[in-house]
């Protein structure tokens, strides 16, 4: 089974390239959805991050923006953060993976957008990177609610930069285009992975 981590900086369009990966059959985990299921009301992490942010708390669930206000800018509670979400996070990856063993998956994609900060790309065969041109970047990111430049621009210092992602990565992916264009290029891309793993 080939594992391909799929990453790209914020408002490049990665969560679209995920949808496309597993409309042409290629079962992906959603690392954002699963941080999700974590912060329910019945999830693992639910407990812990109320006991560390209680200021979180709203009306029995986890406010995710209150929340995001309290970590931002903030190195320590961001750590303390993410030291009980990622672990929970690699263990629903990691059953994720031992279920598509067992279904004989030759393909699967983890939807990663910390992949490069949090080295995950070393449990990966190889790296595909989603990106724009700053410019369109930058239009994605700011018309969504609550973004300002500063936020923006706080952002994109905490995440390896796209010259930095495109360097490294094994493939690119360019969302500028059409949807249909970015499709071509994974069509594309499944097809030359299955030919160099010689995948049926």
């Amino acid at each position: 089974m080939v594992i391909i981590g799929l990453t790209g900086s914020i408002g490049m369009g990665k969560s679209e390239t995920a949808r496309k990966f597993f409309a042409n059959d290629v079962p992906v985990f959603d690392s954002d959805a699963s941080v999700h299921e974590l912060m329910a009301p019945d999830g693992a992490a639910y407990a812990p991050i109320i006991e560390r942010f209680p200021d979180a708390l709203e009306d029995g669930a986890i406010n995710r923006q209150v929340l995001g206000g309290l970590v931002f800018e903030d190195d320590q509670a961001l750590a303390d953060l993410e030291a009980i979400v990622h672990p929970l996070v690699q263990s629903a990856r990691d059953k994720f993976l031992d279920l598509c063993k067992n279904l004989k998956s030759p393909l699967v994609v983890l939807d990663i957008p910390l992949l490069y900060e949090t080295d995950a790309q070393n449990s990966c065969d190889l790296v595909v990177v989603v990106s724009s041109p700053l410019k369109i970047q930058s239009e994605r990111v700011l018309a969504r609610p609550g973004m300002t430049d500063e936020k923006f621009r706080s952002i994109l210092a905490r995440q390896v930069p796209d010259t930095t992602k495109r360097q490294r990565a094994d493939y690119v992916i360019d969302t500028s285009g059409s949807h249909e264009q970015t499709n071509e290029q994974i069509v594309k891309l499944i097809a030359t992975v299955r030919q160099r793993w010689e995948l049926n």
